[in-house]
Protein backbone atom coordinates (compact mmCIF):
# COMPACT_ATOMS: atom_id res chain seq x y z
CA UNK A 1 0.00 0.00 0.00
CA UNK A 2 0.95 3.51 -0.69
CA UNK A 3 2.22 5.34 2.30
CA UNK A 4 0.40 8.37 2.92
CA UNK A 5 1.89 12.27 2.99
CA UNK A 6 0.48 13.63 6.15
CA UNK A 7 0.96 17.41 5.41
CA UNK A 8 0.81 18.70 8.81
CA UNK A 9 3.76 17.10 9.77
CA UNK A 10 5.54 18.82 6.85
CA UNK A 11 6.69 21.87 8.98
CA UNK A 12 8.75 20.17 11.16
CA UNK A 13 10.18 18.23 8.83
CA UNK A 14 11.57 21.45 7.17
CA UNK A 15 12.61 21.84 10.65
CA UNK A 16 14.51 19.48 11.23
CA UNK A 17 16.32 19.61 7.59
CA UNK A 18 16.72 23.29 8.03
CA UNK A 19 18.07 23.21 11.95
CA UNK A 20 20.14 20.64 11.29
CA UNK A 21 22.01 22.24 8.19
CA UNK A 22 22.25 25.36 9.67
CA UNK A 23 24.14 24.06 12.46
CA UNK A 24 26.28 21.71 10.56
CA UNK A 25 28.78 24.33 8.89
CA UNK A 26 29.97 24.89 12.19
CA UNK A 27 29.02 22.47 14.76
CA UNK A 28 31.30 19.79 13.94
CA UNK A 29 34.28 22.64 13.14
CA UNK A 30 34.50 24.43 15.87
CA UNK A 31 36.70 22.00 18.06
CA UNK A 32 39.44 22.70 15.41
CA UNK A 33 39.06 25.92 14.87
CA UNK A 34 39.24 26.29 18.18
CA UNK A 35 42.66 24.58 18.03
CA UNK A 36 43.66 26.74 15.13
CA UNK A 37 43.09 29.79 17.30
CA UNK A 38 46.02 28.33 19.55
CA UNK A 39 43.96 26.62 22.49
CA UNK A 40 45.22 22.90 23.72
CA UNK A 41 42.73 19.99 24.00
CA UNK A 42 42.57 20.47 27.76
CA UNK A 43 40.90 24.00 27.05
CA UNK A 44 39.19 22.76 24.74
CA UNK A 45 37.97 19.56 26.21
CA UNK A 46 37.28 22.13 29.26
CA UNK A 47 35.10 24.56 27.06
CA UNK A 48 32.73 21.35 26.03
CA UNK A 49 32.74 20.64 29.44
CA UNK A 50 30.68 23.25 30.41
CA UNK A 51 28.78 23.99 27.39
CA UNK A 52 26.44 21.17 27.74
CA UNK A 53 26.25 22.05 31.48
CA UNK A 54 24.11 25.28 29.79
CA UNK A 55 22.40 22.65 28.23
CA UNK A 56 21.64 21.05 31.66
CA UNK A 57 20.50 24.41 33.01
CA UNK A 58 18.30 25.57 29.98
CA UNK A 59 16.65 22.59 28.65
CA UNK A 60 14.58 21.63 31.79
CA UNK A 61 14.36 25.20 32.55
CA UNK A 62 12.52 26.21 28.91
CA UNK A 63 11.20 22.74 29.16
CA UNK A 64 9.37 23.56 32.12
CA UNK A 65 8.22 27.50 31.15
CA UNK A 66 7.03 25.79 27.26
CA UNK A 67 4.72 23.32 29.47
CA UNK A 68 3.42 26.03 31.90
CA UNK A 69 3.14 28.66 29.93
CA UNK A 70 2.45 26.59 26.31
CA UNK A 71 4.19 28.96 24.71
CA UNK A 72 6.65 26.17 22.46
CA UNK A 73 6.31 28.01 19.48
CA UNK A 74 7.43 31.45 20.78
CA UNK A 75 10.11 29.99 22.31
CA UNK A 76 11.36 27.95 20.05
CA UNK A 77 11.75 30.24 17.08
CA UNK A 78 13.54 32.32 19.80
CA UNK A 79 15.81 30.33 20.44
CA UNK A 80 16.71 29.54 16.63
CA UNK A 81 17.50 33.43 16.29
CA UNK A 82 19.77 33.34 19.37
CA UNK A 83 21.37 29.84 18.25
CA UNK A 84 22.06 31.95 14.45
CA UNK A 85 23.49 35.11 16.34
CA UNK A 86 25.67 34.08 18.73
CA UNK A 87 27.70 31.53 15.75
CA UNK A 88 27.91 34.23 13.55
CA UNK A 89 29.41 36.72 16.04
CA UNK A 90 32.08 34.05 16.21
CA UNK A 91 33.24 34.95 12.75
CA UNK A 92 34.31 38.75 14.08
CA UNK A 93 36.51 37.99 17.02
CA UNK A 94 40.10 38.62 15.51
CA UNK A 95 43.38 36.40 15.73
CA UNK A 96 45.18 35.41 18.81
CA UNK A 97 48.85 36.82 18.31
CA UNK A 98 51.06 33.88 18.73
CA UNK A 99 53.98 34.62 20.58
CA UNK A 100 57.15 32.40 19.89
CA UNK A 101 60.93 32.13 22.78
CA UNK A 102 63.49 34.60 21.66
CA UNK A 103 67.18 33.74 23.01
CA UNK A 104 70.24 35.92 22.81
CA UNK A 105 73.32 34.06 24.62
CA UNK A 106 76.11 33.04 23.53
CA UNK A 107 76.81 34.94 20.41
CA UNK A 108 73.45 33.62 19.19
CA UNK A 109 70.40 35.72 18.58
CA UNK A 110 67.38 32.67 17.73
CA UNK A 111 63.66 32.19 17.59
CA UNK A 112 62.72 28.86 18.98
CA UNK A 113 59.56 27.46 17.18
CA UNK A 114 57.93 24.71 17.98
CA UNK A 115 55.07 24.75 15.47
CA UNK A 116 52.17 21.82 16.22
CA UNK A 117 52.91 19.72 13.07
CA UNK A 118 56.87 20.64 12.10
CA UNK A 119 58.21 17.10 10.23
CA UNK A 120 61.26 17.00 7.60
CA UNK A 121 59.13 18.03 4.75
CA UNK A 122 58.31 21.56 6.70
CA UNK A 123 62.18 22.06 7.73
CA UNK A 124 62.96 21.18 3.49
CA UNK A 125 60.49 23.71 2.63
CA UNK A 126 61.93 26.21 4.80
CA UNK A 127 65.51 25.64 4.12
CA UNK A 128 64.28 26.19 0.19
CA UNK A 129 63.00 29.94 1.07
CA UNK A 130 66.34 30.86 2.53
CA UNK A 131 67.97 29.59 -0.46
CA UNK A 132 66.50 31.75 -2.58
CA UNK A 133 65.50 35.04 -0.86
CA UNK A 134 66.82 36.94 2.74
CA UNK A 135 63.63 36.61 5.01
CA UNK A 136 63.12 39.72 7.10
CA UNK A 137 60.77 39.13 9.91
CA UNK A 138 59.58 42.37 12.43
CA UNK A 139 59.86 41.30 16.28
CA UNK A 140 58.09 43.28 19.04
CA UNK A 141 59.36 41.16 22.20
CA UNK A 142 58.29 41.97 26.04
CA UNK A 143 60.46 43.61 28.21
CA UNK A 144 60.88 43.68 31.66
CA UNK A 145 62.63 46.74 33.51
CA UNK A 146 65.39 44.26 33.81
CA UNK A 147 65.82 43.50 30.18
CA UNK A 148 65.33 46.50 29.01
CA UNK A 149 68.54 47.80 30.63
CA UNK A 150 70.15 44.71 28.91
CA UNK A 151 68.59 45.72 25.23
CA UNK A 152 69.37 49.40 26.17
CA UNK A 153 73.14 48.10 26.95
CA UNK A 154 73.99 45.47 23.97
CA UNK A 155 71.42 46.41 21.34
CA UNK A 156 71.32 50.06 21.46
CA UNK A 157 74.09 51.48 22.90
CA UNK A 158 72.88 53.89 25.58
CA UNK A 159 70.25 55.46 22.63
CA UNK A 160 66.83 56.63 23.52
CA UNK A 161 66.93 54.64 26.71
CA UNK A 162 66.08 57.53 29.06
CA UNK A 163 62.73 56.01 28.99
CA UNK A 164 61.65 52.35 29.71
CA UNK A 165 59.30 50.36 27.46
CA UNK A 166 57.34 46.90 27.48
CA UNK A 167 58.07 46.39 24.37
CA UNK A 168 61.13 46.39 21.69
CA UNK A 169 60.32 46.22 18.25
CA UNK A 170 63.36 45.01 16.02
CA UNK A 171 63.21 43.86 11.97
CA UNK A 172 66.09 41.56 11.67
CA UNK A 173 67.21 38.76 8.93
CA UNK A 174 67.32 35.12 9.08
CA UNK A 175 70.04 33.01 8.14
CA UNK A 176 69.45 29.71 8.63
CA UNK A 177 66.85 27.43 10.09
CA UNK A 178 67.83 23.91 12.50
CA UNK A 179 66.01 21.42 14.18
CA UNK A 180 66.58 20.88 17.56
CA UNK A 181 65.13 18.46 19.85
CA UNK A 182 63.55 16.25 17.61
CA UNK A 183 61.11 14.63 20.12
CA UNK A 184 59.55 18.56 20.34
CA UNK A 185 59.45 19.29 17.16
CA UNK A 186 61.13 22.69 17.53
CA UNK A 187 62.53 24.33 14.83
CA UNK A 188 65.68 27.31 15.76
CA UNK A 189 65.40 30.52 13.59
CA UNK A 190 68.87 32.00 13.30
CA UNK A 191 69.33 35.65 13.07
CA UNK A 192 71.81 38.07 11.72
CA UNK A 193 72.66 40.11 14.57
CA UNK A 194 74.49 42.19 12.85
CA UNK A 195 71.48 42.81 9.84
CA UNK A 196 69.33 44.64 12.73
CA UNK A 197 66.91 47.83 12.50
CA UNK A 198 65.36 49.74 15.45
CA UNK A 199 62.95 52.91 14.59
CA UNK A 200 64.78 52.63 11.23
CA UNK A 201 68.36 52.91 12.40
CA UNK A 202 70.41 50.21 12.34
CA UNK A 203 71.69 47.77 15.43
CA UNK A 204 73.62 45.45 16.53
CA UNK A 205 72.22 42.12 18.46
CA UNK A 206 75.18 41.46 20.66
CA UNK A 207 74.71 38.68 22.91
CA UNK A 208 77.28 38.40 25.18
CA UNK A 209 77.97 34.87 26.78
CA UNK A 210 77.66 36.05 30.65
CA UNK A 211 74.71 37.61 29.61
CA UNK A 212 71.27 36.07 28.96
CA UNK A 213 68.41 37.44 27.60
CA UNK A 214 65.10 35.56 27.18
CA UNK A 215 61.52 36.85 26.16
CA UNK A 216 58.40 36.67 24.08
CA UNK A 217 58.25 37.69 21.03
CA UNK A 218 55.13 38.84 18.24
CA UNK A 219 56.44 38.17 14.69
CA UNK A 220 55.98 38.64 11.49
CA UNK A 221 57.65 37.78 8.32
CA UNK A 222 57.71 38.77 4.70
CA UNK A 223 56.98 34.91 3.55
CA UNK A 224 53.55 33.53 4.01
CA UNK A 225 54.79 30.17 4.74
CA UNK A 226 56.75 30.96 7.59
CA UNK A 227 54.07 33.83 8.91
CA UNK A 228 51.50 30.63 8.61
CA UNK A 229 54.15 28.20 10.97
CA UNK A 230 54.24 30.85 13.28
CA UNK A 231 50.50 31.19 13.46
CA UNK A 232 50.71 27.29 13.84
CA UNK A 233 53.25 27.56 16.96
CA UNK A 234 52.83 25.40 20.04
CA UNK A 235 49.47 26.01 21.98
CA UNK A 236 48.78 28.95 24.20
CA UNK A 237 49.76 28.08 27.72
CA UNK A 238 46.62 26.88 29.43
CA UNK A 239 47.24 28.79 32.16
CA UNK A 240 47.29 31.75 30.17
CA UNK A 241 44.18 31.35 28.42
CA UNK A 242 41.93 33.16 30.75
CA UNK A 243 43.47 36.14 30.30
CA UNK A 244 43.14 36.51 26.37
CA UNK A 245 39.88 38.51 25.87
CA UNK A 246 39.68 36.53 22.52
CA UNK A 247 39.01 33.41 24.86
CA UNK A 248 36.28 35.03 26.36
CA UNK A 249 34.26 36.37 23.46
CA UNK A 250 34.79 32.71 21.38
CA UNK A 251 33.16 31.08 25.01
CA UNK A 252 30.72 33.70 25.94
CA UNK A 253 29.62 33.07 21.83
CA UNK A 254 29.52 29.12 22.55
CA UNK A 255 27.65 29.33 25.52
CA UNK A 256 24.85 31.31 23.58
CA UNK A 257 24.55 28.99 20.96
CA UNK A 258 24.73 25.85 22.57
CA UNK A 259 22.02 27.10 25.24
CA UNK A 260 20.00 28.49 21.76
CA UNK A 261 20.45 25.10 20.33
CA UNK A 262 19.90 23.21 23.57
CA UNK A 263 16.24 24.26 23.59
CA UNK A 264 15.94 23.93 19.70
CA UNK A 265 16.34 20.49 19.88
CA UNK A 266 14.48 19.35 23.27
CA UNK A 267 10.86 22.10 22.32
CA UNK A 268 11.76 20.67 18.97
CA UNK A 269 11.26 17.34 19.96
CA UNK A 270 8.22 18.06 22.71
CA UNK A 271 6.46 19.75 19.32
CA UNK A 272 7.37 16.83 17.09
CA UNK A 273 5.49 14.12 19.26
CA UNK A 274 2.45 16.71 20.45
CA UNK A 275 2.05 16.16 16.27
CA UNK A 276 2.57 12.56 16.23
CA UNK A 277 0.15 11.94 19.21
CA UNK A 278 0.16 8.28 19.91
CA UNK A 279 2.33 7.24 16.75
CA UNK A 280 5.64 7.47 18.85
CA UNK A 281 7.31 5.31 16.49
CA UNK A 282 7.25 7.45 13.85
CA UNK A 283 9.67 9.88 15.50
CA UNK A 284 12.91 8.71 13.73
CA UNK A 285 10.98 8.83 10.21
CA UNK A 286 11.15 12.79 11.00
CA UNK A 287 14.16 13.25 12.99
CA UNK A 288 16.07 11.85 9.37
CA UNK A 289 15.21 14.82 7.30
CA UNK A 290 17.99 16.72 10.10
CA UNK A 291 20.54 13.41 9.04
CA UNK A 292 19.83 14.99 5.21
CA UNK A 293 20.25 18.56 6.06
CA UNK A 294 23.55 17.80 8.44
CA UNK A 295 25.10 15.43 5.78
CA UNK A 296 24.64 17.89 2.72
CA UNK A 297 25.93 21.31 4.35
CA UNK A 298 28.58 19.12 6.52
CA UNK A 299 30.20 17.55 3.03
CA UNK A 300 29.77 21.01 1.23
CA UNK A 301 31.23 23.40 4.15
CA UNK A 302 34.36 20.83 4.26
CA UNK A 303 34.88 21.36 0.57
CA UNK A 304 34.06 24.69 0.38
CA UNK A 305 36.54 26.02 3.43
CA UNK A 306 39.16 23.64 1.19
CA UNK A 307 38.63 25.58 -1.77
CA UNK A 308 39.06 29.09 -0.17
CA UNK A 309 41.95 28.09 1.61
CA UNK A 310 43.77 26.76 -1.17
CA UNK A 311 47.16 25.35 0.21
CA UNK A 312 47.49 27.68 3.53
CA UNK A 313 48.14 26.21 6.56
CA UNK A 314 45.17 28.46 8.31
CA UNK A 315 41.77 27.86 7.03
CA UNK A 316 39.78 30.63 6.18
CA UNK A 317 36.09 28.97 8.23
CA UNK A 318 34.24 32.64 7.24
CA UNK A 319 31.79 31.08 4.52
CA UNK A 320 30.66 28.58 7.13
CA UNK A 321 29.06 31.39 9.38
CA UNK A 322 27.31 32.85 6.44
CA UNK A 323 25.60 29.70 5.68
CA UNK A 324 24.88 29.15 9.30
CA UNK A 325 23.31 32.48 9.62
CA UNK A 326 20.97 32.21 6.06
CA UNK A 327 19.96 28.63 6.68
CA UNK A 328 18.87 28.95 10.39
CA UNK A 329 16.82 32.41 9.10
CA UNK A 330 14.98 30.10 6.63
CA UNK A 331 14.64 27.37 9.16
CA UNK A 332 12.99 30.67 11.29
CA UNK A 333 10.49 31.27 8.48
CA UNK A 334 9.68 27.87 8.07
CA UNK A 335 8.95 27.11 12.13
CA UNK A 336 5.99 29.48 11.63
CA UNK A 337 4.23 27.13 9.87
CA UNK A 338 3.86 24.78 13.27
CA UNK A 339 1.37 24.72 15.15
CA UNK A 340 0.78 25.72 18.36
CA UNK A 341 1.37 22.85 20.81
CA UNK A 342 -1.17 20.83 22.06
CA UNK A 343 0.47 19.42 24.61
CA UNK A 344 -1.84 18.83 28.06
CA UNK A 345 -0.49 20.72 31.07
CA UNK A 346 -0.12 18.34 34.38
CA UNK A 347 -0.88 19.85 37.85
CA UNK A 348 2.56 18.93 39.37
CA UNK A 349 4.89 18.89 36.64
CA UNK A 350 8.31 18.23 39.35
CA UNK A 351 6.32 16.36 41.53
CA UNK A 352 5.34 13.42 38.50
CA UNK A 353 9.20 13.66 37.02
CA UNK A 354 10.18 13.35 40.59
CA UNK A 355 8.86 9.70 40.36
CA UNK A 356 10.56 8.68 37.59
CA UNK A 357 13.83 7.99 40.11
CA UNK A 358 11.75 5.96 42.09
CA UNK A 359 11.53 3.01 39.47
CA UNK A 360 15.34 1.01 39.13
CA UNK A 361 14.44 0.44 35.63
CA UNK A 362 14.48 4.34 34.85
CA UNK A 363 17.43 4.90 36.53
CA UNK A 364 19.39 2.01 34.88
CA UNK A 365 18.06 4.01 31.81
CA UNK A 366 19.27 7.43 33.14
CA UNK A 367 22.93 5.72 33.75
CA UNK A 368 22.86 4.37 29.87
CA UNK A 369 22.25 7.69 28.93
CA UNK A 370 25.75 8.92 30.90
CA UNK A 371 27.58 6.52 29.41
CA UNK A 372 26.33 7.48 25.81
CA UNK A 373 27.05 10.47 26.46
CA UNK A 374 30.82 10.13 27.67
CA UNK A 375 31.20 8.55 24.41
CA UNK A 376 29.17 10.60 22.10
CA UNK A 377 31.78 13.42 23.82
CA UNK A 378 34.96 12.17 22.17
CA UNK A 379 33.58 11.94 18.87
CA UNK A 380 31.84 15.09 18.36
CA UNK A 381 35.26 16.85 20.34
CA UNK A 382 37.84 15.02 19.40
CA UNK A 383 37.55 12.87 16.07
CA UNK A 384 37.84 15.38 13.91
CA UNK A 385 41.02 16.67 15.98
CA UNK A 386 42.48 12.72 15.57
CA UNK A 387 42.05 13.29 11.96
CA UNK A 388 44.59 16.33 11.81
CA UNK A 389 47.50 14.96 14.01
CA UNK A 390 46.87 11.81 11.35
CA UNK A 391 46.95 13.77 8.33
CA UNK A 392 50.38 15.83 10.01
CA UNK A 393 52.06 12.44 10.87
CA UNK A 394 51.37 10.54 7.62
CA UNK A 395 51.02 13.40 5.03
CA UNK A 396 53.80 15.71 6.11
CA UNK A 397 53.49 19.40 4.53
CA UNK A 398 50.35 18.29 2.42
CA UNK A 399 48.38 16.49 5.30
CA UNK A 400 45.55 19.66 5.59
CA UNK A 401 45.49 20.33 2.05
CA UNK A 402 42.12 18.55 2.00
CA UNK A 403 41.34 17.71 5.14
CA UNK A 404 38.21 19.56 5.72
CA UNK A 405 37.11 17.86 2.66
CA UNK A 406 37.76 14.46 4.75
CA UNK A 407 36.20 15.68 7.52
CA UNK A 408 33.44 16.72 5.30
CA UNK A 409 32.75 13.61 3.63
CA UNK A 410 33.17 11.78 7.05
CA UNK A 411 30.48 13.82 8.46
CA UNK A 412 28.55 13.18 4.99
CA UNK A 413 28.54 9.81 5.59
CA UNK A 414 28.01 9.74 9.07
CA UNK A 415 24.37 10.79 7.98
CA UNK A 416 23.61 9.63 4.76
CA UNK A 417 25.63 6.34 5.05
CA UNK A 418 24.56 5.48 9.07
CA UNK A 419 22.26 7.83 10.27
CA UNK A 420 19.66 8.16 7.97
CA UNK A 421 18.89 4.90 7.06
CA UNK A 422 19.08 4.08 11.07
CA UNK A 423 17.08 6.51 12.12
CA UNK A 424 14.33 5.39 9.41
CA UNK A 425 14.68 1.50 10.50
CA UNK A 426 14.70 2.52 13.95
CA UNK A 427 10.64 2.25 14.33
CA UNK A 428 10.70 -1.61 12.99
CA UNK A 429 13.69 -2.14 15.08
CA UNK A 430 12.62 -0.71 18.18
CA UNK A 431 9.56 -3.24 17.32
CA UNK A 432 11.65 -6.04 16.68
CA UNK A 433 13.71 -6.50 19.62
CA UNK A 434 12.66 -3.06 22.31
CA UNK A 435 14.42 -0.30 23.85
CA UNK A 436 16.31 -2.18 26.21
CA UNK A 437 17.85 -4.34 23.55
CA UNK A 438 18.63 -1.32 21.52
CA UNK A 439 20.35 0.32 24.21
CA UNK A 440 22.91 -2.59 24.80
CA UNK A 441 23.01 -2.52 20.81
CA UNK A 442 24.20 1.21 21.14
CA UNK A 443 27.17 0.60 23.47
CA UNK A 444 28.64 -2.33 22.02
CA UNK A 445 28.76 -0.65 19.04
CA UNK A 446 29.90 2.69 20.32
CA UNK A 447 33.17 0.38 21.67
CA UNK A 448 34.06 -1.32 18.68
CA UNK A 449 33.50 2.07 16.80
CA UNK A 450 35.79 3.88 19.20
CA UNK A 451 38.55 0.99 18.99
CA UNK A 452 38.38 1.24 15.52
CA UNK A 453 39.47 4.74 15.89
CA UNK A 454 42.44 3.95 18.05
CA UNK A 455 44.02 1.57 15.06
CA UNK A 456 43.39 4.55 12.35
CA UNK A 457 47.08 5.20 10.72
CA UNK A 458 45.76 6.95 7.51
CA UNK A 459 42.93 9.48 8.42
CA UNK A 460 41.36 8.59 5.76
CA UNK A 461 40.98 5.39 6.27
CA UNK A 462 37.82 7.03 8.87
CA UNK A 463 35.41 6.59 6.27
CA UNK A 464 33.93 3.31 6.61
CA UNK A 465 34.01 3.67 10.10
CA UNK A 466 31.71 6.26 10.18
CA UNK A 467 28.88 3.74 9.04
CA UNK A 468 28.57 3.00 12.32
CA UNK A 469 27.21 6.23 13.21
CA UNK A 470 23.71 4.63 12.20
CA UNK A 471 23.58 2.73 15.14
CA UNK A 472 25.47 4.81 17.93
CA UNK A 473 23.61 7.79 16.77
CA UNK A 474 20.56 6.93 14.56
CA UNK A 475 19.18 4.25 16.86
CA UNK A 476 20.34 5.83 20.24
CA UNK A 477 18.50 8.74 19.80
CA UNK A 478 15.34 7.31 18.89
CA UNK A 479 15.63 5.25 21.28
CA UNK A 480 16.22 7.91 24.01
CA UNK A 481 13.67 10.31 22.72
CA UNK A 482 10.58 7.81 21.87
CA UNK A 483 11.27 6.43 25.62
CA UNK A 484 11.43 9.21 27.33
CA UNK A 485 8.38 10.61 25.82
CA UNK A 486 6.60 7.18 26.71
CA UNK A 487 7.64 7.49 30.37
CA UNK A 488 6.45 11.05 30.64
CA UNK A 489 3.79 11.71 32.86
CA UNK A 490 0.83 13.71 30.85
CA UNK A 491 1.64 17.42 30.45
CA UNK A 492 5.32 17.07 31.22
CA UNK A 493 6.48 16.14 27.66
CA UNK A 494 8.69 18.82 27.19
CA UNK A 495 10.66 18.75 30.73
CA UNK A 496 10.83 15.48 30.23
CA UNK A 497 12.46 15.32 27.10
CA UNK A 498 14.41 18.33 28.49
CA UNK A 499 15.67 16.15 31.34
CA UNK A 500 16.68 13.46 29.48
CA UNK A 501 18.44 15.64 27.04
CA UNK A 502 20.34 16.92 29.82
CA UNK A 503 21.51 13.49 31.84
CA UNK A 504 23.01 12.98 28.00
CA UNK A 505 24.76 16.17 27.37
CA UNK A 506 24.47 17.86 30.89
CA UNK A 507 26.29 15.17 32.64
CA UNK A 508 28.03 12.59 29.90
CA UNK A 509 28.85 14.57 27.19
CA UNK A 510 30.32 17.00 30.09
CA UNK A 511 32.69 14.69 31.81
CA UNK A 512 33.28 12.89 28.77
CA UNK A 513 34.92 16.20 27.02
CA UNK A 514 36.65 16.96 29.91
CA UNK A 515 38.21 13.66 30.33
CA UNK A 516 38.89 13.27 26.85
CA UNK A 517 40.69 16.87 26.76
CA UNK A 518 42.84 15.61 29.37
CA UNK A 519 43.70 12.17 27.77
CA UNK A 520 44.00 13.85 24.71
CA UNK A 521 47.43 16.06 25.70
CA UNK A 522 48.50 13.41 28.33
CA UNK A 523 48.27 10.03 26.29
CA UNK A 524 47.36 10.91 22.41
CA UNK A 525 44.61 10.46 20.47
CA UNK A 526 45.03 6.63 19.61
CA UNK A 527 45.16 5.68 23.10
CA UNK A 528 42.43 7.74 23.97
CA UNK A 529 40.24 6.44 21.99
CA UNK A 530 41.44 2.90 23.03
CA UNK A 531 40.29 3.78 26.62
CA UNK A 532 37.33 4.66 26.05
CA UNK A 533 36.18 1.70 23.66
CA UNK A 534 37.21 -0.63 26.04
CA UNK A 535 35.11 1.12 28.43
CA UNK A 536 32.27 1.26 26.39
CA UNK A 537 32.08 -2.61 25.23
CA UNK A 538 32.32 -3.66 29.59
CA UNK A 539 29.56 -0.84 30.28
CA UNK A 540 27.96 -2.91 27.63
CA UNK A 541 27.91 -6.54 29.38
CA UNK A 542 27.27 -4.93 32.46
CA UNK A 543 24.18 -3.18 31.30
CA UNK A 544 23.12 -7.06 29.75
CA UNK A 545 23.63 -8.20 32.80
CA UNK A 546 21.66 -5.46 35.39
CA UNK A 547 18.78 -6.16 32.49
CA UNK A 548 18.49 -9.35 32.70
CA UNK A 549 18.91 -9.29 36.49
CA UNK A 550 15.54 -6.88 36.60
CA UNK A 551 13.73 -8.74 34.55
CA UNK A 552 14.00 -11.89 36.79
CA UNK A 553 13.80 -10.07 39.85
CA UNK A 554 11.45 -6.87 39.11
CA UNK A 555 8.08 -7.11 40.38
CA UNK A 556 7.14 -3.54 38.74
CA UNK A 557 5.86 -5.28 35.51
CA UNK A 558 2.22 -2.79 35.52
CA UNK A 559 3.44 -0.77 32.73
CA UNK A 560 1.46 1.79 33.78
CA UNK A 561 3.06 5.84 33.14
CA UNK A 562 6.87 5.95 35.23
CA UNK A 563 7.55 2.52 34.64
CA UNK A 564 10.03 1.27 32.34
CA UNK A 565 8.41 -0.74 30.41
CA UNK A 566 9.82 -4.25 28.84
CA UNK A 567 10.41 -4.55 24.90
CA UNK A 568 6.89 -6.08 24.38
CA UNK A 569 5.01 -3.45 26.61
CA UNK A 570 6.84 -0.75 24.69
CA UNK A 571 6.42 -1.50 21.49
CA UNK A 572 2.40 -2.16 22.29
CA UNK A 573 2.27 0.99 23.02
CA UNK A 574 3.73 2.41 19.88
CA UNK A 575 2.32 -0.26 17.70
CA UNK A 576 0.47 0.77 14.53
CA UNK A 577 -1.16 -0.74 11.70
CA UNK A 578 0.91 -0.57 8.53
CA UNK A 579 -2.38 0.73 6.79
CA UNK A 580 -2.39 3.88 8.74
CA UNK A 581 1.26 4.92 8.58
CA UNK A 582 2.06 8.22 7.47
CA UNK A 583 5.60 10.05 6.33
Amino acid sequence: MKPKINKELLPIKGHYFLFSAGTAPVVPFMPVLARQLGFSSVVVGTIYSILPLIGLLAKPLIGFLADKLQKHKLLFILAQGLTAVAFFCIMFIPSIATTVDFHCHHGEAILNICPSNTDDCQQNTLNAILENKTLTCTMKCQTTESQWDYVCKNWLGGKGCSQKEPFIEIKSQIKKISEIEPTNKCLHFHIEHDKAEHQGESVVLQCPDKDIYKSKCEVECDDPFVNELLRDSSFIPNDEVTGLYQFWLFFVCLIFSWAGMAVVVSVGDSICFDLLGEKHHLYGQQRLWGAVGFGITSLLAGVLVDAISGHSVIKDYSIIFWMTAVILGLDMLVSKKLPASKAQLSSNILKDISKMFLSPRITVFFIWCIFIGLCTALVWNFLLWHLEVLGNNIQGCNGQNSMKTLQGLAMGIQCFGGELPFLFLSGWLLQKIGHVNAMSLVLGAFGVRLLLYSFLVNPWYVLPIELLNGLTFGIFYSTMASYASIVAPPGTEATMQGLVGAIFEGVGVSIGSFVGGLLFESIGGSETFRIYGIVALVACLVHIIVQLLLQKYSKDKTGSPGTYHTPIDAMQILNEPDSNMVF
